[in-house]
């Protein structure tokens, strides 16, 4: 765990690099749908925004309890409207991202060392654990901005079709 600054200072990083990716984007290309079940742009930024608390409360649960449980957060992918993420005006998702963001940070720049090492048990993963959690939350959004950029950019032969 000789990562732990740097996966901080990625976290610290990811609110501008989301922020002015998002901004970069044309309003007309937020909410093209590139295919069923395929997220549009605005839906990946509404999802960033809105884990973030309960990403806080993942992290508030590992300082407060030994061995905490989790159950595994599934948003569906459907082309149901309604298990799609609830689009949010771009700039209101971008700002409760970065404020619930700097919360996070204060509580990881707070934490005794010990909960760095804190396990948890969580359906979806073989090992889990207060380090993988923050790794994981920073992979989390850049996964979804590099999707992001794919549904942009990316012509139609070269999609993943996730």
């Amino acid at each position: 765990m000789q990562d732990i600054q740097d996966l901080i200072e990625g976290l610290r990083r990811s609110p501008n690099i989301f922020s002015s990716f998002a901004r970069s984007i044309p309003e007309k290309k937020l909410d093209v749908r590139r295919g069923e079940g395929v997220w549009t742009i605005a839906e990946h930024i509404s999802h960033l925004a809105r884990v973030q608390p309960m990403i806080l409360q993942r992290f508030e649960r590992f300082v407060d309890e030994d061995r905490p449980e989790f159950v595994p957060y599934l948003p569906s992918s459907s082309d149901d409207e309604s298990e799609r993420p609830h689009r949010m005006i771009v700039d209101s998702a971008l700002e409760q991202f970065a404020t619930y963001r700097a919360t996070q940070l204060l509580l990881l720049e707070s934490v005794e060392a010990s909960v760095w090492n804190k396990t948890a048990t969580h359906p979806e993963y073989d090992s889990y654990s207060f380090y993988i959690l923050v790794r994981h939350a920073l992979m989390h959004d850049h996964w979804h901005m590099y999707r992001m950029e794919e549904l942009w950019l990316t012509k139609d032969a070269y999609l993943t079709k996730l």
